[in-house]
């Protein structure tokens, strides 16, 4: 299942971003807000915005936007660092 979404001709030129970069640009900051939202998780939120990981991260930080980090995730690194 995919989701189409349709911008109003109106609305996609009053956003003050080169046509050629307005898709990526709204994919991204959809991401963003629902991975604030925390209805995406970071991989499927990184996966709708089309950035890797490092880029995804550093466009949450640019927006003041926690990592959602939990200690079960925490206790996970920790274990797999000690392998190391």
């Amino acid at each position: 299942m995919a989701i189409h979404l349709e911008i109003p001709d109106a609305v996609a030129q009053a956003m003050r971003l080169p046509a050629g970069e307005q898709e990526r640009r709204v994919l991204v900051e959809l991401a963003v807000t629902l991975y604030a939202q925390s209805i995406l998780s970071f991989g499927k939120s990184r996966q709708l915005s089309g950035l890797s990981k490092f880029e995804f991260g550093m466009a949450l930080g640019r927006r003041g936007i926690p990592r959602h980090y939990t200690e079960e995730e925490l206790k996970d690194d920790l274990e797999y660092a000690g392998r190391q």
